[in-house]
């Protein structure tokens, strides 16, 4: 597209940043959600579906946009109390605190349960650790309340 003002370039290239997160989100649609792989018998069943991993693949891009501009924010405007406290036990290795951890901090440790290696100079998580690790914090936090229902007895 042809520009011939500074302002017209701007527009474009705000343009283009958009493109890019529209992109992003169809390759955790089609890889994180593996759409391709859906083998539904009818059209209705495969659009209820697509219909559903829509919403995982937009909670996973707002997590990773949310966790970039919002960092500070308690980690509870996004995760369940059992969510972040599993996730802490599990990468801590020690009971997790009474106040909820940042947002930036819970985004962290998920996407290192997910691969992500937290390295000094590491760019910020993205959506494909973070989809790896929540699939397993879902794990945890059944676990953690299984745990919590067993008490004092043993098995």
């Amino acid at each position: 597209m042809p520009v011939s003002t500074f302002s017209q370039a701007k527009v474009i290239a705000q343009w283009y940043g958009i493109r890019w997160c529209i992109e992003v989100y169809f390759h955790v649609l089609k890889s994180g959600c593996q759409i391709s792989e859906l083998q539904l018998e009818t059209i209705e069943r495969q659009l209820a579906c697509l219909a559903l991993y829509m919403i995982i693949a937009w909670r996973i891009m707002f997590i990773t946009m949310l966790a970039r501009t919002c960092s500070s924010v308690d980690c509870e405007v996004i995760f369940d109390r059992m969510e972040w406290q599993a996730a802490y036990i599990v990468y801590h290795h020690e009971s997790p605190p009474a106040t909820p951890i940042s947002l930036g901090e819970m985004v962290t440790l998920v996407a290192c349960l997910g691969g992500y290696l937290n390295r000094k100079n590491d760019a910020p998580p993205g959506p494909k650790t973070i989809w790896r690790g929540l699939q397993r914090i879902r794990d945890y936090a059944v676990a953690l309340d299984a745990n919590k229902h067993l008490g004092e007895r043993c098995v």
